[in-house]
């Protein structure tokens, strides 16, 4: 019983922890959307399109995805007509670079600096479009789309608008309290049975792989399966609780937002008509790539700042 207490309460603490940043984000951007802040975003966006291999059109779902979240992108995706190649650009860019506001607030609730994370997501984003445009001769056919979602009606009134920004942060939050609270009473099991010790024992190659100790090895897989959100979820408890470090805080965070969510984020495109196997491949080969990257040239500067400490004559 007390195993199911302890859980129950950092399920409703860490809620209540990013529940504090989803809601009025998501409230915040509900609003916005309804004035001429995003389409005065979208025009200053759109020249930047060529870069990408992309038409000044796609900054639509481009502005949407960052802004909101996947599902915006992907109803922006939609109203356009785009060949395959401006849709799977899309896909990558979105994949890397989706929900900024509140997948940033909740990394910075980890620890991680707000520039790391947008230089990380939004570069990898950039970089990657620029690649695929270059390298990729193909695609030049028109996406054929299925399973499209039933358009919302827009509302007509600041009221309307309000309620529909309370609603939607409301069941964001429910959301999120209905998958954390059974995870953190699971992972309260998980640790008094001892089990913990040992299925961090079993990914200890995959934290091995990317520099950091076994005891990050469940935010890992939490991000992983269950997104950016629920992986610093369980971050935030491991931290306080398990002694990972800083170091090894920023480095799985840095993975997490490079790719998370695997299964979903990639399954959601499958309407969309693209290849979503090199999706998925290009998320996850660049996430292992960066994560080793920075870890290791973290470590190398931790050697040569040790290499300059000059002892004293006699000492």
């Amino acid at each position: 019983m007390s195993t199911l207490r302890k859980g129950i309460q950092a399920g409703l603490k860490t809620t209540w922890t990013l529940g504090k940043i989803i809601f009025p984000i998501t409230l915040l951007v509900v609003i916005l959307q309804h004035t001429p802040v995003l389409p005065w975003i979208i025009d200053l966006v759109a020249p930047l399109m060529g870069l990408f291999g992309l038409s000044g059109e796609a900054a639509i779902p481009l502005v949407l995805g960052n802004a909101l979240n996947l599902y915006a992108g992907i109803a922006g995706i939609l109203s356009l007509e785009l060949t395959v190649k401006e849709v799977f650009i899309l896909a990558v860019m979105l994949s890397f670079s989706h929900n900024l506001f509140i997948e940033s607030g909740v990394a910075m609730r980890v620890g991680v600096k707000l520039w790391v994370i947008l230089v990380v997501r939004l570069g990898l984003a950039s970089v990657s479009a620029i690649l695929i445009n270059l390298f990729w001769k193909g695609g030049s056919e028109i996406a054929q789309y299925g399973m499209a979602p039933a358009p919302e009606a827009a509302p007509e009134t600041w009221g309307a608008i309000a309620l529909l920004g309370f609603e939607k942060a409301g069941f964001g939050v429910l959301q999120l309290a209905v998958i954390v609270i059974p995870l953190m009473v699971a992972i309260q099991f998980l640790k008094d049975g001892g089990w913990m010790q040992r299925l961090s024992a079993k990914l200890g190659p995959l934290t091995k792989l990317i520099g950091v100790q076994p005891n990050a090895g469940m935010t890992l897989a939490t991000g992983l399966v269950a997104g950016l959100a629920m992986g610093a979820g369980v971050m935030i408890q491991a931290v306080e609780e398990d002694g990972v470090s800083k170091k090894d805080a920023t480095l799985v965070l840095i993975f997490l937002v490079s790719c998370h969510a695997v299964i979903e984020d990639t399954l959601i495109f499958v309407p969309l008509g693209i290849p979503v196997w090199p999706l998925l491949l290009i998320r996850v080969v660049t996430a292992f790539a960066l994560t080793m990257a920075v870890a290791w040239a973290w470590k190398r500067a931790e050697l040569s700042k040790g290499k300059g400490v000059v002892l004293p004559h006699g000492q």
